[in-house]
């Protein structure tokens, strides 16, 4: 759970006296023309958009760096996979796969897609119509080639595709797969994802694809506020809990077995955990007070959780299967939202009113090294991302009375505490969650008008939407 206090619009600020000048230099500062005077303003003007434009390169070049953005992108040539016979199912499951290859592709970060209206006329579908000098040099200029064909057949599925180096004429091929699957639109979907996994692996530098991971999210469609889920891209979106009240902060298990969450039941708000394996909630203990905002340890081994069981809101760890409960922070405000460290299992990030309004802080698993990362304004639901380089966090920088502020994501490094802001003004964006590879960040925004969940790169570029049908918040994306 999150803070959230009203905030006021901003207020002008005053300009120095310039009263105090030496004579001779109101004397000269007379004799500027007006002219003069707008070409001083210019150039002034020129100087700090020139600074910030400078501050703000730098500030993404780390970024970049850190989420393996910051790599040469591979100019990538896709054309649309052909038919392999005449069955008539193929032209709709081409459809399918040819339009979630391209996009899990596009979204990868690590690859330049070429525009299709560059392509050669005939385009191959198998290793023998590969004419190279069609693709190697303008207008495609492509450095690799994704290619192949599918077909139906005796009530199979059938996909065969290739990777290229088109430079490399003597040895291109990179990459040759088969699958085989049910003629549905899930299995010509799903083959698209692992094929483009296999690719985004091979020309991202041996990390993982990401377009066979889900996210969870809290939706009201239904009528009640439960945990749906759905693939990374949008696609497949579906109800899992049924619990007829108000659930809130889905955490998914490092291994995708379990679901943790908040929920208000007749004794109160408890944790709660959901069985994907057996498709319903399985008992877990009832520890009193409000529990709020679980999450799990990247072993799977414990859960930090918020408890007010003693009095006040504190983050206590206890076992995966709540035994052993133990609080480990002892502030005199609220503390809640906690996250551990994805690499190290070391830290937990979490939200304190300690100081009065919420700021973010660092603690050791076991209670001790408490420490203050945000140093103003209103910081919420830090999120760490999977290498423990930095931490997502949603902030009102200027908060209170007069000040002009919007609730954004930022993007803080551990070590140093500089801070990069990734969205702009465009409605309250908050609860953001790092996938699984680390290059991309999901998150809610009322952009759109109401709330729903949005996706981007780890830089704050390539923004897009993933729901639209009722009010759509606090994503969390899987381990995997």
């Amino acid at each position: 759970m999150s803070y959230r206090v009203p905030f006021c619009p901003g207020s002008c600020h005053g300009s120095k006296r310039m009263d105090d000048r030496p004579r001779n230099r109101q004397r000269q500062a007379r004799r500027v023309t007006p002219t003069g005077v707008r070409i001083l303003i210019a150039l002034s003007c020129l100087i700090l958009f020139s600074s910030l434009l400078v501050s703000t390169s730098l500030a993404q070049d780390w970024v970049r760096t850190g989420s393996g953005l910051g790599v040469d992108k591979v100019r990538l040539a896709v054309p649309d996979f052909k038919a392999a016979n005449a069955d008539p199912q193929n032209n709709a499951l081409l459809k399918t796969f040819n339009d979630t290859f391209w996009n899990d592709l596009d979204n990868s970060g690590v690859v330049e897609l070429v525009s299709k209206s560059f392509y050669p006329l005939q385009v191959p579908g198998q290793p023998a119509e590969v004419t190279f000098n069609l693709w190697n040099v303008p207008p495609p200029n492509a450095a690799m080639l994704a290619f192949g064909n599918l077909g139906v057949a005796s009530g199979k599925l059938t996909v065969q595709g290739w990777l290229y180096d088109v430079k490399n004429t003597a040895s291109p091929q990179v990459l040759g797969k088969q699958y085989t699957d049910v003629p549905t639109d899930g299995a010509a979907r799903l083959i698209a994802h692992k094929f483009a996994d296999e690719i985004i692996f091979r020309l991202g530098g041996g990390i993982p694809g990401i377009a066979e991971s889900e996210i969870y999210f809290v939706s009201d469609r239904s009528g009640h506020k439960e945990i749906w889920a759905m693939d990374y891209d949008g696609s497949n979106q579906r109800q899992l809990t049924h619990q007829g009240s108000i659930s809130l902060s889905p955490r998914i298990s490092p291994d995708g077995s379990r679901l943790a969450f908040s929920s208000m039941t007749k004794t109160g708000w408890d944790i709660l955990m959901f069985s994907l394996d057996l498709n319903r909630v399985v008992s877990f203990p009832h520890f009193g007070g409000t529990n709020l905002s679980p999450a799990w340890s990247p072993d799977g081994a414990r859960l930090a959780l918020s408890s007010s069981r003693g009095g006040s809101s504190e983050i206590y760890v206890c076992d995966a299967s709540g035994g052993n409960l133990h609080r480990i922070t002892a502030s005199k405000g609220p503390d809640v939202s906690p996250v551990w460290n994805r690499k190290t299992g070391a830290q937990i990030a979490f939200v304190s009113g300690t100081t009065g309004l919420p700021q973010i802080y660092t603690i050791e698993a076991d209670g001790t090294n408490q420490q203050r990362m945000t140093d103003q304004g209103y910081a919420v639901s830090p999120g760490w991302s999977p290498n423990g380089q930095f931490l997502t966090l949603a902030w009102t920088r200027k908060y209170g009375p007069g000040e002009p502020g919007s609730s954004d994501i930022y993007l803080m490094d551990i070590a140093s505490k500089q801070w990069v802001q990734l969205t702009h003004d465009g409605g309250r964006n908050d609860f953001p969650s790092w996938s699984p590879d680390g290059r991309h960040i999901v998150f809610q925004s009322s952009r759109s008008g109401k709330e729903e969940i949005w996706m981007m790169l780890a830089d704050g570029t390539k923004l897009h939407q993933l729901t639209f049908t009722g009010r759509n918040t606090q994503p969390n994306w899987s381990w995997k």
